[in-house]
């Protein structure tokens, strides 16, 4: 059997509070043992049962989990999602380090979260061959309880006492605002990034009316209350946000086949699921941690059929007569708000420039917030995106 190529690590990752810049890049960053000895003052961004359950917890060296500064491969976990709506997100950095991070000695690399009962722990050589066995769910843009990858994707270097602050290569953070802030506590040699998308915000949003925006980035992290996905109605979720929505939801999976098998989905009839289990609970690193209620408590599924058959080219009309049912049903549904996929565009063949006014025009009557997520596969041009075009006469 062949042997796992090592992965491509181009940066080890720190969540932190912006507050702790100035402490960090004078002591580095420091394990909770290092922290409570000497006395530095920081600015905790996990509650203490995180903190009680990592004392807890050993390494094969009988040594806490306190002893370690921890970094991971991938910072979009479920550990930033819970931080981020435990505190406002413009005040959560990330640290970029240099992957020498690894080779520090006696560091240790996981398989998972180090808290958890079902992670390994390995000496560096051993580290980059667990990691390579998991490196495509570590760069994934989802995960669940089910299949591990919540648990996988949160894979850690522990490194004993402290990271130094020289291998600190960047500072991410939500916005342009939030990169000005950060700014006056960092060196100038260390490069201050806007990235959103980490902090599961949309890359950029284009306003069309006080209710409808558009929107750049992962529709399934959106705050909306009902999150619509394009479908066949033969019960195939082979690619795109179906698939995706096959693998992170089961349950919708099984909701939407058995929805087609009793025809309660037919184009220009979209399928409401009204999910019951907490979204938060299922994103979150402990089910139950983010104790005050968030947009994202209660995730409902709206299945809205773009084609008779997977093999077909998106419907127009059917979408049409689609957007024509939410308007006319939403409110005795019940949707609060609601964000949509730009409709059988992308693999459905369709071009914005064609479907962005008709979705634009119908969600534009809705009295809620709508946000509709342009598609990732290629760049519209902007003049497709402006008011006039979407809600004007289209011209050519």
């Amino acid at each position: 059997m062949a042997k796992r190529k090592k992965p491509e690590i181009k940066s080890l990752y720190y969540i932190t509070h912006v507050e702790n810049l100035r402490s960090i890049f004078s002591h580095g960053i420091l394990s909770h043992r290092y922290l409570e000895e000497r006395g530095v003052k920081y600015r905790a961004i996990y509650d203490a049962e995180i903190v009680s359950h990592r004392k807890l917890k050993t390494t094969p060296d009988g040594r806490s989990l306190w002893e370690f500064a921890n970094v991971y491969f991938q910072p979009r976990n479920p550990m930033l999602y819970r931080v981020v709506h435990e505190t406002e997100r413009k005040e959560i950095v990330v640290l970029g380090l240099q992957p020498r991070v690894l080779e520090l000695p006696s560091a240790y690399l996981t398989d998972g979260n180090a808290a958890n009962s079902a992670t390994a722990f390995f000496d560096y050589q051993s580290g980059l061959d667990a990691v390579a066995e998991i490196w495509n769910t570590i760069n994934g843009e989802w995960w669940n309880s089910m299949d591990g990858s919540k648990r996988k994707i949160m894979a850690e270097c522990l490194v004993p006492g402290e990271i130094p602050p020289d291998f600190i290569h960047s500072i991410y953070v939500t916005s342009h605002e939030a990169a000005d802030q950060a700014r006056a506590f960092v060196p100038a040699r260390v490069a201050v990034i806007p990235k959103p998308n980490m902090f599961f915000i949309p890359v950029r949003r284009y306003r069309v009316t006080n209710n409808l925006f558009l929107a750049e980035g992962d529709m399934f992290f959106s705050t909306m209350q009902t999150l619509t996905v394009s479908v066949n109605t033969v019960g195939i979720m082979g690619k795109g946000l179906a698939s995706r929505a096959k693998y992170q939801f089961p349950d919708v999976y099984v909701v939407y086949q058995d929805a087609c098998r009793s025809k309660g989905l037919k184009m220009g009839t979209p399928y409401l699921y009204k999910r019951e289990a907490s979204f938060d609970d299922e994103l979150v690193d402990e089910p139950g941690a983010i104790a005050t209620p968030t947009p994202n408590g209660v995730k409902w599924f709206l299945l809205f059929a773009t084609k008779r058959h997977w093999r077909d080219n998106s419907d127009l009309s059917g979408i049409e007569e689609g957007l024509r049912w939410i308007v006319a049903n939403h409110k005795t549904e019940g949707i609060k708000s609601i964000a949509l996929p730009a409709l059988g565009c992308g693999l459905g063949n369709l071009d914005w420039k064609e479907v962005g006014p008709i979705m634009c025009r119908h969600l534009a009557q809705l009295e809620m917030p709508v946000a509709i997520y342009l598609p990732r596969e290629r760049d519209i041009p902007h003049q497709y995106l402006s008011r006039d075009y979407l809600l004007g006469e289209k011209t050519n």
